[in-house]
């Protein structure tokens, strides 16, 4: 009887894993704006052309990486962030698992480069190839060109350019909200769509809520800061008569993390 079990290629691994890690532009730019703000970065710059389908390039100025480590960053859960079981019960970065890399490089033309702040220069490499001298600045840079090219029925079903730049701005937004010390800039097709400065203080986070959800939400909220038993609550909220009938400019977080959750929108919406 001949053997109908075996062990799946990595290649073909890949691409099952880039279907869970990569749904549409958008979770790219997230994947990789994540690892950015865990390499301890202050500016994150985002380029897109044609709403993502044609290129996502995401830069840092963070801790970047040595030879090896780009190199072994590309390969399937690899990463620097756990390293035994007890890890995972505290975690305090973003992205952790280890596909984000090793999955978007599966359906895409990735380059990686980078340069960390001990080396006098950087590396620059593609998925399956050798690193080669570069010279980069200190940080990361991460260019994801064609976008499924080699998953044809995934990238047909992606909307038009507009729609997937639009969910595309909408995760910056929301990771400009968590994070008001990071400098934040967005481009579409040579255009910027969104400049932030990083902020420090209470009045320019009001500035920087103004630029992402809007003046007329921002004159019309309140600032909140409330702290108890070890935990501390802040944010802004609309005053009742500034209530938006739709939840569009609702972002919750939890340790830095975006989340959503039903109870706590009800409760809001309730109060």
């Amino acid at each position: 009887m001949s053997q109908r079990i075996s062990i799946l290629p990595e290649n073909l691994t890949n691409k099952i894993a880039a279907g869970e890690v990569v749904e549409r532009p958008a979770s790219v730019v997230k994947e990789l704006v994540e690892n950015a703000l865990d390499s301890g970065c202050d500016e994150v710059t985002i380029e897109i052309e044609s709403g993502g389908k044609g290129l996502i390039r995401v830069s840092d100025n963070g801790c970047g990486m040595s030879r090896n480590d780009a190199l072994l960053s590309l390969e399937s859960h690899a990463t620097s962030k756990i390293r035994c079981d007890e890890d995972l019960f505290n975690i305090s970065t973003l992205g952790f698992r280890g596909e984000a890399l090793a999955s978007i490089a599966s359906v895409s033309r990735l380059v990686l480069s980078t340069r960390s702040q001990e080396d006098a220069h950087g590396w620059r490499l593609a998925a399956g190839t050798e690193p080669v001298p570069d010279a980069h600045p200190a940080g990361t840079t991460v260019e994801v060109r064609e976008l499924f090219y080699n998953t044809p029925a995934r990238r047909k079903f992606l909307r038009a350019e507009r729609t997937e730049f639009d969910h595309l701005a909408e995760v910056a937004r929301r990771i400009a909200l968590s994070r008001f010390d990071v400098a934040l800039s967005l481009r579409h097709n040579g255009r910027p769509a969104l400049q932030l400065r990083a902020v420090q203080d209470a009045e320019q986070g009001a500035q920087r809520v103004a630029a992402v959800c809007g003046r007329g939400f921002a004159e019309r909220a309140w600032a909140l800061d409330f702290a108890l038993a070890g935990m501390r609550l802040w944010g802004w909220i609309a005053r009742p008569e500034a209530a938006r009938a739709q939840a569009d400019l609702q972002y919750f977080y939890l340790n830095g993390r975006v989340i959503r959750d039903r109870v706590v929108t009800h409760a809001v919406r309730q109060a």
